[in-house]
């Protein structure tokens, strides 16, 4: 049975009633796992050729535009306190959902391991999949790595799984897309029998748009075969936070947890009466980056990092 991971990214801003509320509406739809993001604004790097982008004379957007100092303040506002993620893992405890979470700079990673998990799971951002110092730490403090390698070249991947199976850890390996959202068109789900060949258990972290195309994404690669879906998760209305337009609503989250429940013959039933073309998802296992997540790693892949000894350590370096 697919397991279900519903992912608070920062859905919560910054205030633990909604991190609470999250917690209990995720409980009560089932889902097997409720994910935070171990984000402190401080770990956010200021990186000068993001503040003003770069357009050429042709349109072509060469580098984003994404200004540290707001970026900055919007991310303080969200900012939890080390406490509340321990406060985190005991109410999903309570609540019986496991918690699990997002390390994004490798200076957290010792107060993360330290935290009550009731199991030693991490997940690994798409972003974060070629970091592989990041990698290799995590895998000395946790048991089980789940993912995410989305915006990552292929031999990234495959070094990436090669440490992981090295230090004789447990590994998932989620395909995404890294464009926020995608459209069903840019899924290519059969992505993941290329990384079955890599590793056992493999998934679909899922950035669809909901109001445009809903769970369809999530359930044809449930029909598939995928281990594990992520799905961002929100009890707020959309446009309440930065990730409202991608995250799925309690309801939603029942939905799926209920068609992860089915037989796969009644789940190909449903996916062939509710999904028009729904084979235009699967594409093709081996695919290029589109210009978006080129420029989105770039962004991302170093947007947090580790300030020690008076510089900034980025989580790829040895």
């Amino acid at each position: 049975m697919t397991k279900i991971i519903a992912e608070i990214c920062q859905n919560h801003l910054g205030q633990r009633d909604f991190l609470g509320q999250a917690i209990k509406a995720a409980a009560a739809a089932g889902s097997d796992y409720i994910k935070a993001q171990i984000i402190f604004s401080e770990d956010l790097t200021n990186r000068p050729r993001f503040n003003e982008g770069f357009v050429e004379d042709n349109g072509v957007v060469k580098t984003i535009k994404r200004p540290y100092q707001p970026e900055f303040e919007r991310l303080k506002k969200l900012d939890l306190k080390e406490d509340d993620y321990k406060w985190f893992i005991e109410e999903s405890w309570k609540n019986n959902i496991k918690p699990m979470a997002t390390i994004f700079s490798r200076r957290r990673i010792e107060f993360a391991a330290g935290l009550p998990w009731p199991e030693k799971v991490v997940k690994v951002a798409s972003y974060d999949c070629a970091s592989h110092a990041l990698i290799k730490e995590l895998c000395d403090a946790f048991n089980h790595l789940i993912i995410s390698t989305g915006a990552t070249f292929d031999e990234e991947i495959e070094k990436t799984a090669e440490i992981v199976r090295s230090k004789g850890k447990k590994l998932t390996l989620l395909h995404c897309v890294t464009s926020y959202p995608n459209t069903l068109e840019m899924c290519h789900l059969a992505r993941m029998i290329w990384l079955r060949r890599l590793n056992d258990l493999v998934g679909w972290s899922d950035h669809t748009l909901v109001k445009r195309d809903g769970l369809k994404a999530a359930k044809v690669a449930m029909l598939l075969g995928a281990d594990f879906i992520e799905r961002h998760f929100t009890i707020l209305s959309e446009d309440q936070t930065k990730d409202g337009p991608i995250s799925i609503h309690p309801q939603q989250l029942k939905q799926l947890v209920d068609f992860s429940r089915l037989a796969r013959q009644e789940q190909k039933k449903m996916v062939d009466k509710e999904i028009d073309n729904w084979l235009t998802m699967i594409g093709d296992h081996k695919c290029e980056l589109t210009h978006i997540e080129i420029l989105n790693r770039d962004y991302y892949r170093g947007r947090f990092a580790s300030y020690i000894n008076g510089r900034w350590i980025y989580n790829w370096e040895e």
